[in-house]
């Protein structure tokens, strides 16, 4: 049986996705298992995946990251499982991830992510799970013009030693390993975050909370292009899926006192959004109001249902 499975969810990746299981080729086939879930891609992603020989679970819509991941974490039976970006090709260290769940308090591990310039992707790869002034800060895009604010720095981890083997609460998703027995344990990752974002903050909360150890490893690399398919995405669905995730992690992991008072803050921040974009149109207008909307319906809606 392999040790590890590495689970690739794929939307509309083919310029990605062969670089991908080319990184992964030289791997032992014993003890790796790779398997791809597509969720409904319109370009040549599967036609890629097929001729690389890997298994491919092939959705006929887009089921969504979450319920994708939990998708490929079944079709296997591997102990530990690689959550692996498309757009993040594995450099080496993966033996090292597998490492830190011979303790049996691990949980979680992530490793370091270079991206196009060969830098570490610092405030990406590894941060603190956020609290409620860290969405608010973002949301109404403090941390945008005040980027060293202290409570940016601490949810971004910018006090992390890239070099350094570190306890973290929240690696990247795009190359994530964890171990079957806590997936189980925890319930798999949420398929209420759809299509996309939030799903693994909120798994790994979900996984501190339950009392495992949350890794952050430098000696397993990988390059990260990142964003692949959200540049794809239209603005709307783009802003309103990042903040839809954003207000239902919200309202899962905080009092209702604070989760109120973030959706307030997405509501004024997309007025401000909205108020200082004519020069896009009334397109991006219309999207900016949605959102307003969408906080203030969820304001006013039980616990944010």
């Amino acid at each position: 049986m392999a040790r590890v499975a590495i689970v690739i969810v794929t939307w509309n990746s083919a310029a990605e996705i062969g670089g991908c299981l080319d990184a992964l080729a030289g791997l032992p086939a014993d003890q790796i298992d790779v398997v791809v879930v597509d969720n409904a891609s319109a370009d040549a992603t599967r036609e890629k995946v097929a001729a690389h020989g890997v298994r491919l679970i092939a959705n006929s819509t887009n089921a969504g990251f979450a319920a994708a991941v939990n998708q490929g974490v079944r079709a296997s039976s591997a102990p530990l499982i690689l959550l692996l970006n498309p757009d993040a090709h594995l450099r080496g260290g993966l033996d090292a991830l597998a490492a830190r769940f011979d303790d049996p308090t691990t949980g979680v591990a992530g490793g370091l992510l270079l991206g196009e310039s060969g830098n570490p992707q610092k405030g990406f790869m590894a941060r603190n799970l956020p609290t409620p002034a860290a969405l608010i800060f973002e949301v109404l895009g403090i941390n945008r013009i005040w980027p060293r604010n202290p409570v940016n720095w601490h949810y971004r981890c910018r006090g992390l030693d890239p070099m350094t083997a570190a306890l973290v609460d929240q690696p990247a998703g795009a190359f994530l390993m964890f171990s079957r027995d806590v997936w189980q344990r925890v319930g798999g990752f949420d398929e209420r975050f759809h299509p996309i974002w939030f799903e693994d903050v909120d798994f790994c909360a979900r996984v501190k909370a339950a009392g495992f150890r949350i890794w952050y490893e430098p000696d397993a690399v990988a390059k990260h292009t990142g964003a692949h398919s959200i540049r794809a995405l239209p603005l709307e669905n783009r802003e309103r899926y990042w903040y839809g995730s954003l207000l239902e992690y919200a309202a899962k992991h905080f009092s209702s006192v604070s989760f109120r008072t973030i959706c307030l803050a997405v509501a004024a921040g997309a007025a401000f959004r909205a108020a200082g974009v004519p020069r896009r149109g009334p397109r991006a207008f219309a999207v900016y109001g949605s959102l307003a909307g969408l906080a203030l319906g969820r304001l006013f809606s039980p616990r944010g249902k």
